[in-house]
């Protein structure tokens, strides 16, 4: 028995016929790709923790996202600068080391790195818009003393994704507030 044989236009109508029913599927199913955050507010000041990199990182990424950031650097007003709508509190930023695995010689074989951040989102009235919300983020390494400078990179790395993604969850948080 012959398997039949399908020519090129009927090739390509075959691969078209299951694209589009991929594309259908996946637009049916209510996948979407993420869009940019709104917020209800424009203007934000950030206080406390200014120095720190996921202070300035989220930061950075508000004013991506097209809101005014303002920091205690800031006039709080006149001077043509407008008073902030929400006010976002930096209560905690701090990253741990710690030792999770020793050898019988006591050597350190695992560590766990932890990123927490706690802020809180109010308005100039006091009133609350996200109570304190604590996020602690960990990533296990494995330390190994012959490889000190690749191990270093590692968790530089490793801090800097962490930091990423704290941001990242920040921003959606902000966004989630519908109204002041």
């Amino acid at each position: 028995m012959t398997l039949p044989r399908f020519t090129i236009p009927r090739r390509r109508a075959l691969l078209q016929l299951a694209l589009g029913a991929t594309v259908l599927g996946l637009s049916g199913c209510g996948f979407a790709l993420r869009k940019a955050p709104t917020f209800a507010f424009d203007t934000v000041r950030i206080q406390g923790m200014e120095g720190t990199q996921v202070s300035r990182e989220l930061r950075d990424a508000l004013q991506a996202n097209g809101l005014r950031v303002l920091t205690s650097a800031t006039p709080a007003s006149g001077a043509g600068v407008p008073p902030a709508q929400a006010i976002l509190t930096v209560l905690v930023d701090q990253r741990e080391r710690v030792v999770v695995g020793q050898t019988a010689a006591g050597q350190v074989r695992e560590l766990q790195l932890r990123t927490r951040f706690v802020f809180r989102l109010r308005t100039p009235t006091d009133k609350i818009l996200i109570d304190d919300v604590e996020m602690l983020l960990e990533r296990d390494i494995s330390f190994n003393e012959t490889q000190v400078l690749a191990k270093d990179a590692e968790e530089a790395m490793l801090y800097r994704d962490m930091r990423s993604d704290i941001v990242q969850q920040v921003v959606r948080r902000l966004a989630a507030v519908k109204s002041l």
